[in-house]
């Protein structure tokens, strides 16, 4: 991990030592003694984050936070203080402070800051792809091993939940993995559909039937219509579970959601392992 710091410090000869710990794991560190000096860096070089001393002379840490958002807005600031008066914190997350330290600081802490504000998404990332590396070989061995619908139900489940964790900046490898064992599930989920698929339709209500997509209305809506319920059914097409699954964010505290879960939707010849999700409310 890198990243390009300012750190604004009246005494920032005396933070040499926490300085070098940085630079040794990687960062470039620039250094200012005072507030118009760190405006004027900001106006010429951009940086990845600024530590900032409140109490210095001259420009003032909140003033030196105004004069620096207005140079680069989006950089995040960390506000390094003595002072625990409230109506100062107050000022300064007003002002848009990403976080603040109180002194004296050591070094591990301005990590755990630098980390918590500028490498949260590398790190998630990284244990959302080491978390499936960790999964993978149980979900072949589920896949192998996957007998009645149900199964395979939750296994796409758990295939569309690793896609959108993977989703916002998995590598190529790690993209590629998830891409040819979902293409394997498909292509076994699909034999499992074309051996089961004639005893499905034979009999409605067969135990071992799972819920197709002419079964919705009778299994989900009409008993909730006979209870006396309001429902409301979204009827969308090609609608798989990944955009279901972000579009539940958006109906989260406006709908209650029926526990219709999934259904099956073969096209012939089954090619895809394909499921759709009602929303009733």
């Amino acid at each position: 991990m890198s990243a390009r710091l300012l750190w604004v410090d009246d005494e920032i000869d005396l933070l040499r030592p926490h300085c070098l710990f940085l630079e040794k794991r990687g960062y470039d560190i620039t250094t200012a003694s005072n507030g118009n000096d760190a405006v004027e860096l900001c106006r010429t070089h951009r940086f990845d984050l600024v530590l900032l001393d409140e109490n210095m002379p001259g420009l003032s840490g909140l003033e030196t936070l105004a004069a620096v958002k207005e140079v680069q807005p989006d950089v995040p600031v960390v506000m390094v203080t003595k002072n625990e008066a409230e109506d100062l914190m107050d000022q300064a997350i007003g002002a848009q402070i990403a976080d603040y330290l109180l002194k004296p600081v050591n070094p591990m802490q301005i990590l755990m800051a630098l980390k918590k504000n500028i490498h949260r998404h590398e790190i998630v990332q990284e244990q959302t792809e080491s978390g499936y590396r960790r999964e993978f070989a149980q979900l072949a061995l589920d896949m192998d091993a996957a007998g009645d619908a149900a199964a395979w139900v939750e296994l796409y489940k758990r295939l569309v939940h690793w896609e959108l964790q993977l989703a916002a900046g998995a590598d190529g490898a790690m993209a590629d993995l998830l891409r040819d064992q979902k293409e394997e599930a498909n292509a076994a989920f699909a034999k499992f559909v074309k051996a089961n698929y004639a005893d499905w339709v034979a009999d409605a209500d067969a135990p071992a039937r799972p819920t197709l997509s002419p079964d919705v209305l009778r299994r989900a809506v009409f008993p909730r219509l006979a209870a006396g319920r309001r429902v409301v059914l979204l009827v969308l097409d090609n609608f798989s579970l990944r955009p279901v699954a972000r579009a539940r964010a958006g109906t989260r505290g406006r709908f209650r959601r029926g526990g219709a879960g999934l259904f099956l939707h073969p096209c012939p010849p089954p090619r895809n392992m394909r499921a759709t999700r009602s929303l009733p409310a």
